[in-house]
């Protein structure tokens, strides 16, 4: 059963959220800071204040954080955030040493999609694949809703896998913050997706401008958006593949283009090992709020 109070906590590169919910699931409250960069000990500062402003105006309650990466089995320690300065901390302990209580962490690409695989876009769908792309590019994968993590806590980190099917021009690819090259991550975030634009054009344009540009007909920057889109249904094609979701939700800031849940379907047909195929693909019920509705979520037996 739900606590009579949750709260939600995400904690991303750039900003932190925090939600309280009610046994009814309705939002009480709902905070949002700027994230501490590269500041380990402000980052537990922030966090432990937020819950506190919550829990004086909404009374006690559990609480859950999404966070980038995850905890390591092996250590206990933080594997694989982009959040770098996070790599090798003992975060849930600290955490739990600072609030003085239990808590549970998953993902954040799992907790965006656990949030719309329970009450969201997927919630008739059975197995379900959730995409952020962001500042970075996670994955999240929900069966019978309930979040995968596996033995390792690294279910569905599709993002530090390299693009499928790669060009002469694509490989080996830009180096990536995790020491490879050529990952997704690397293609098909909103950084990358920049940084593409940049190295074909010479333009230093921010996501939001490359796509108005490409609305007013700049050639470069539709050809931009299109490589993104062939890069993303090769991505998402190889997830397909492997697992088959019946739905794929799209978050991040990419996922506001639109295009997008018209044109991947097609774009990723000729990469999928099926005779007779079909896609849902769809945007977040949510919205920015997901992965930290999520995170409250993962006291709900979901996890």
């Amino acid at each position: 059963m739900p606590q009579p109070r949750r709260i939600g906590i995400d904690l991303g590169g750039t900003k932190i959220s925090a939600i309280v919910l009610d046994e009814t699931d309705t939002v009480l409250d709902h905070k949002r800071v700027p994230t501490p960069r590269n500041d380990y000990k402000a980052v537990l500062a922030c966090i432990t204040d937020l819950v506190d402003e919550l829990e004086a105006s909404h009374g006690a309650a559990s609480v859950g954080i999404g966070m980038p990466g995850s905890i390591s089995p092996a250590s206990g320690r933080v594997q694989n955030a982009n959040s770098t300065w996070m790599n090798g901390q003992d975060f849930q302990t600290d955490m739990e040493a600072s609030l003085n209580r239990h808590l549970r962490l998953a993902n954040d690409a799992n907790c965006f999609a656990l949030s719309e695989a329970v009450d969201g876009a997927a919630s008739d769908a059975t197995v379900v694949f959730g995409v952020i792309l962001g500042t970075g590019c996670g994955g999240g994968l929900v069966v019978n809703k309930q979040a995968l993590a596996g033995p390792h806590n690294i279910a569905g980190e599709w993002g530090h896998n390299p693009l499928p099917w790669p060009t002469s021009q694509e490989h080996p690819g830009p180096r990536c913050w995790c020491g490879r090259s050529g990952c997704m991550e690397t293609w098909l975030s909103g950084s990358g997706l920049q940084r593409d634009h940049t190295d074909v054009t010479g333009q230093i344009l921010s996501g939001e401008d490359i796509v108005a540009a490409a609305e007013a007909g700049d050639p470069g920057a539709r050809s931009t958006l299109q490589r993104h889109l062939g890069r993303l249904a090769r991505g998402l094609a190889h997830v397909v593949n492997l697992i088959d979701p019946g739905v794929i939700i799209l978050g991040g800031g990419l996922s506001n283009l639109r295009y997008l849940y018209d044109k991947l379907p097609g774009a990723m047909r000729p990469h999928v090992f099926c005779e007779t195929w079909s896609i849902d693909i769809r945007p977040p019920l949510h919205g920015d709020d997901s992965g930290v509705r999520g995170a409250a979520r993962l006291w709900d037996g979901n996890t």
